[in-house]
C-alpha cells in the first residue's frame, strides 16, 4: 500500500529486543538504520504526494531501501 510504514519494528518484529539493543549498542547499527528510516520517510512522503518525481526514481529509492533493510537484517540475524 502506499504511505505504509516499513520501519524495522514494523518489519521485523519478532527482533524488536535485538533492534533495541543494536540500537544502543552498536553504532555502524544505528548509523545504517537513520539511513534506512530517512530513506523509508522520503518514499512515504513521496507516495502520499503522488509521486511528484520520475518512476525509475522512485525504483532506484526503493531498491536502496531494500538493500538496506537486507543488510540490517543480516545484522540481527548475527546478533541473535
Amino acid at each position: 500500500m502506499l504511505g505504509e510504514s516499513h520501519a524495522l519494528l514494523v518489519e521485523f518484529p519478532a527482533h524488536k529486543a535485538t533492534i533495541e539493543v543494536l540500537g544502543q549498542s552498536d553504532q555502524a547499527f544505528t548509523s545504517q538504520m537513520q539511513k534506512y528510516d530517512a530513506l523509508d520517510k522520503e518514499i512515504r512522503e513521496l507516495e502520499l504526494s503522488n509521486s511528484p518525481i520520475e518512476d525509475n526514481e522512485m525504483h532506484q529509492m526503493k531498491h536502496q531501501r531494500s538493500i538496506l533493510k537486507d543488510q540490517l537484517y543480516q545484522c540481527l540475524l548475527h546478533a541473535s
